[in-house]
């Protein structure tokens, strides 16, 4: 299975911020719509960074309630790594548990193309073990 598999099923929409924008503002987004990490974007959707939910707990634990005045560039990690449309779940699985991160920018021909999220993958990683159990008891009980 690949990364296009996981968009096609879950959707393309991919929420984005701005590196100017307040860390407030990007807070206020992530809550409203119930995620853990916004791909922060300059002119043309060309990626800059990823905020996460861990920066912003570590912005907050260091300095407090006014960590949410400050810019999204002053948290956001800015050495974003992404993946292609081809890409097996097994590759993004392991560059994720290895890199210790759960979002990944998808990128299409140059262009922001989607994300996806650890839980998106080993959610279809369960669904193709259970597809390959499935087809091995089949096979079983037609010998």
């Amino acid at each position: 299975m690949t990364v296009a598999a996981i968009l096609a099923e879950k959707g393309r929409e991919v929420v984005t911020t701005t590196a100017a924008k307040t860390i407030a503002d990007a807070v206020a987004v992530l809550a409203k719509r119930r995620i853990g990490a916004l791909v922060v974007v300059e002119a043309g959707n060309r990626i800059v960074g990823i905020l996460s939910e861990r920066d912003v707990v570590r912005a907050i634990a260091g300095s407090g309630g006014e960590a949410l005045k400050e810019p999204v560039a002053s948290i956001m990690t800015r050495s974003v790594m992404t993946c292609g449309e081809g890409e097996t779940i097994n590759d993004v699985m392991t560059r994720m548990t290895r890199g210790r991160f759960r979002h990944l920018p998808v990128v299409s021909s140059g262009n922001l193309a989607g994300v996806i999220s650890i839980g998106d993958v080993v959610k279809a990683r369960i669904e193709q073990v259970e597809r390959e159990a499935e087809e091995m008891r089949a096979y079983i009980a037609t010998a």
